[in-house]
């Protein structure tokens, strides 16, 4: 029910509690990040001169054709304007003649720039102000996005540097939204919020590949880029105008006193906030390294990113190459996976809630099914794609229950780092995230080796059978190493505080 004012205004905080505003703003933003991050996975089959390959396979002229290509962001094919495939048409092919190894490069270098960024950013997220780095994050994927054009058209190498700069803004968004989170969701809507804001990662995938095809296939390749970086732009100004680092800094006509106190008081009284003012206990190093619980999350971690950025990066090319989708076909049958995926983790986080609530599971149990589940699924869906070869509705059945039983991660191990070192879990997720973003580069140009001049099932074979080994290693040691039990090591000081208690009562009676 909407609010007025004695003085009969309208006041907006009141039809919209600020916390919920800043979860939909946060859920869009990383829905951006993520959009702009698998748009050139659509856009490059659009991009990419096939026809000038594919006669050039022969030999080894192909990579001199690719090579030049490169040097002079120059059309391979006939002439056509850089900005669009042919007539803007299905199936014709674009202006570069990039090799499938050219190709993996351009679409690893994206994890380079991720790389680097994750734990200065959280450090600068907690220093500074985490409003201020999740705006630059999208900010700067936006600028890099709108100039990938011109990048393209001007060289290779210029590309690769959009694709390096927004991998550079991406890797702030996860440190700056734990920060953001830890000031603006009470301790028990807190599984609720998160929820929200992390399925923005599959809701963009979904949104991206569909509208990057029907952009590609209707106003050519260039558009895709032109119109989703000048969307993103509209998000940096709502997130600027109406949302503040935390309630006490939020603007009185944004949010009503009742749920600044709400808000302030549950995370007051929650034992794992850290006080204004209280010093930060230092990260146990050796413990860390030393937990079994850990190293399960981090090797999950690895592998599971493996087998999500495969399916996340290399599904466009799959459909074309193997399958022979057309560009619009090929959208949308990409992006039916990451939707289901977005369902089903919403409903599996709420199942486990539900159980949790209920006493029938421990958390322990729920992590490790949730890890199963995205694990051995996926494994066993590309076991079978294997051998089913170009039956397309049960290849699009098999890749779909895959990629949709990946999102289980987000109920499974990902949200481990919280139970078993809640003090120190935005660190721990900075370290896993940092060595799960090594298959990030890896994946583009290991299938770009394996299908150089070879797009045939025998070659996407060994990517898959690849792959499902990596799930199985995942599985087998999250089961025996995994916990959901807090460490010691969570709070070094909580054998000291009773040391200091006996000091001051030993200095009371001296006295």
């Amino acid at each position: 029910m909407v609010k007025i004012d004695h003085r009969g205004t309208l006041k907006v905080s009141e039809m919209i509690p600020a916390r919920y505003v800043f979860a939909v703003l946060g859920s869009i933003g990383f829905a951006i990040i993520y959009g702009l991050k698998v748009n050139l996975s659509v856009a490059i089959v659009a991009m990419v001169n096939h026809t000038a390959l594919q006669q050039h396979h022969g030999g080894e002229h192909v990579d001199e054709v690719a090579a030049e290509s490169v040097s002079k962001g120059a059309a391979s094919g006939p002439a056509e304007p850089a900005g669009g495939v042919q007539g803007g048409q299905d199936g014709q092919d674009g202006p570069f003649a990039w090799s499938e190894t050219t190709q993996g490069y351009i679409l690893a270098s994206y994890f380079w720039g991720y790389l680097l960024t994750q734990i200065p950013g959280g450090r600068m997220a907690e220093q500074l102000s985490a409003k201020w780095v999740m705006l630059a994050a999208v900010l700067v994927n936006a600028v890099c996005t709108l100039l990938t054009p011109a990048a393209a058209e001007l060289h290779a190498g210029a590309l690769l540097a959009m694709r390096v700069g927004e991998g550079l803004g991406a890797g702030l968004t996860f440190p700056a939204m734990h920060v953001m989170i830890s000031r603006w969701a009470p301790p028990d809507e807190r599984s609720v919020l998160s929820s929200v804001i992390y399925a923005g990662t599959a809701l963009g995938t979904v949104v991206s590949m569909l509208l990057a095809g029907v952009l590609a296939a209707t106003l050519g390749w260039a558009s895709v880029f032109h119109v989703m970086g000048a969307l993103s732009l509209v998000w940096c100004v709502l997130w600027l105008g109406l949302v503040a680092d935390s309630p006490a800094l939020q603007r009185p006509a944004l949010i009503t006193r009742a749920e600044r106190e709400l808000i302030e008081q549950a995370l007051g009284k929650h034992k794992q906030v850290r006080r204004e003012g209280r010093e930060a206990s230092p990260v146990p190093w050796r413990n860390v390294w030393k937990s079994g619980p850990f190293w399960a999350i981090l090797v999950s971690h690895v592998c599971s990113n493996f087998g999500w950025y495969m399916l996340l990066i290399e599904l466009p090319t799959y459909m074309r190459h193997i399958l022979h989708f057309s560009i619009k076909e090929n959208a949308g049958l990409s992006a039916l996976p990451f939707l289901l995926m977005w369902l089903f983790s919403m409903f599996l986080g709420r199942l486990w809630e539900w159980c949790q609530k209920r006493g029938s599971l421990s958390t322990s149990s729920s992590r490790k099914i949730s890890t199963l589940i995205a694990s051995l699924v996926p494994a066993l869906c590309l076991l079978a794609v294997c051998f089913v070869g170009c039956n397309k509705p049960i290849v699009v059945m098999l890749m779909s229950v895959s990629v949709m039983s990946v999102g289980g991660m987000f109920s499974g191990f990902l949200s481990n780092h919280i139970d078993i070192a809640p003090n120190f879990a935005g660190t721990l997720m900075a370290i896993t995230n940092t060595f799960a973003t090594i298959p990030g580069f890896i994946v583009p140009i290991f299938v770009g080796q394996v299908t150089h001049g070879n797009q045939t099932i025998d070659a996407w074979r060994t990517i898959f059978l690849t792959t499902v080994g990596l799930f199985i290693c995942e599985a087998v040691v999250y089961v025996l190493l995994g916990s959901g039990d807090e460490q010691e090591w969570n709070d070094p000081k909580r054998n000291e505080e009773p040391l200091q208690e006996e000091d001051e009562i030993e200095a009371d009676v001296t006295k």
